[in-house]
């Protein structure tokens, strides 16, 4: 029998770097992440904020996050994680992470929008919080399903 050894192969599947990242689950969350996360500030910004405590943790969650998820985004299509595994724990940690504080940001942010329902200029507004909270929940599950598929992967 001859032993595994220190060069033997590993059985996890590399960590993608390039475009591959656009192509491997879970790491094909992250661009989806970044544009919803996005809507998320624009729609919350476009309004008058009328809960400037509630939507000011709703914006600074979406902001950090997004920028955040660019700068790993950006750090797998450069190759900088070298397939470390340190680098799947980095990301699970940063992503589950998230997702909790996106949970709170987007209760926080369905909350804003049943305030405004009848605020002054109601419809836009309500309109605009409504989109702003439907995509802090999408993005919510987005990083749920990126933390979730890092153990399963």
């Amino acid at each position: 029998m001859a032993s595994a050894g220190p060069h033997a192969a590993s059985t996890q599947p590399p960590l993608p770097s390039g475009p591959a990242v656009f192509k491997t689950v879970p790491y094909a969350f992250i661009l989806p992440e970044i544009f919803c996360g996005t809507w998320v500030w624009i729609l919350v910004a476009a309004t008058s904020v009328s809960s400037p405590l509630l939507q000011g943790w709703v914006m600074y969650v979406s902001l950090s996050s997004c920028l955040i998820s660019l700068v790993l985004l950006l750090s797998y299509l450069f190759g900088f994680h070298r397939n470390s595994d340190n680098w799947k724990v980095l990301d699970s940690l940063y992503h589950g992470t998230t997702a909790i504080l996106y949970m709170s940001a987007a209760v926080l942010q369905a909350n804003a929008t049943i305030n405004s329902e009848f605020g002054p200029n109601s419809p836009l507004y309500y309109q605009l919080n409504s989109a702003a909270s439907f995509f802090a929940f999408v993005t919510t599950f987005l990083y749920i399903l990126h933390a979730f598929s890092i153990y399963y992967h």
